[in-house]
């Protein structure tokens, strides 16, 4: 764990201890050397018991890794809380895998929108696809759509989880199981970040988990239904998302570290 990361979490733990609540200290370093070749059942349950369920959530595209981990979650705990960011331009065939999903395991998403009046102002002003005219009004719309939604679900952890994987993309190479989000001021874990795509899948099949049924058109990663398309085989399983931009900042700012823009 890099000094700047660490000032950070001293400096946040410092002024939580200020207010009635305490964030619980991690030693990054050595959870990542300790956790390395554990199990993602594993890490996850240090998570919920150390941090606590109520301060934990798992961030939900419905991709198959989200849905891997949906299902270790809950089968760890059923009371976890599980979001997913309705941007308004998601598949049909999206929603469908929520319906599905809510009645496989019983649970509810904690589901979070645009403010309206936000998108309304930025739809009216330059129009309903104003994402494709350049890569800063693209990542307007994801701020509006999924970032600012994301801002107000993490300002109620102090940990979340995610399905990301260094397979992933170039932008994700360098992720660690356990890390300090220190634009949100809280822990970030990656249970899966080192699977391989065809170990998510092997998962998927093995306990049956229900998947989104684009995946089975060539589609590899699916996000909002006008920045997305499928991709040809041997592309990076990425490279159907924000296709007209370059590789190596293709992010919504979900994702986004400390110094990136």
């Amino acid at each position: 764990m890099c000094n700047l990361a660490q000032i950070c979490v001293n400096e946040y733990i410092a002024n939580a201890c200020k207010g009635e609540e305490k964030m619980v200290q991690l030693d990054l370093e050595k959870l990542n050397k300790e956790y390395s070749d554990k199990s993602p059942e594993d890490i996850v349950r240090f998570v919920v018991e150390n941090i606590g369920i109520e301060k934990v959530a798992l961030a939900s595209s419905l991709s198959i890794e989200d849905q891997v981990l949906t299902d270790i979650l809950l089968k760890i705990n059923p009371k976890v809380r599980v979001f997913f960011l309705d941007t308004g331009r998601h598949f049909q065939q999206t929603y469908d895998l929520m319906e599905e999903t809510m009645h496989r395991y019983g649970f509810h998403y904690e589901v979070y929108a645009p403010e309206s009046k936000e998108l309304e102002q930025a739809v009216s002003k330059y129009g309903p696809n104003f994402f494709y005219e350049s890569v800063e009004l693209r990542k307007k719309c994801c701020e509006i759509r999924k970032v600012n939604p994301l801002k107000r679900v993490l300002s109620t952890v102090d940990a979340w989880i995610c399905g990301l994987r260094r397979e992933q993309s170039l932008t994700r190479q360098e992720l660690n199981i356990f890390e300090w989000d220190g634009l949100h001021s809280i822990y970030k874990i990656n249970p899966i970040v080192f699977w391989s795509e065809d170990r998510v899948w092997e998962y998927i099949k093995k306990y049956n988990i229900p998947y989104n049924s684009l995946y089975s058109k060539g589609f590899r990663s699916i996000g909002c239904q006008p920045c997305t398309r499928a991709v040809r085989p041997g592309e990076d399983v990425r490279s159907g998302r924000w296709w007209w931009e370059d590789p190596d900042k293709k992010e919504c700012g979900l994702h986004a570290r400390v110094g990136q823009v």
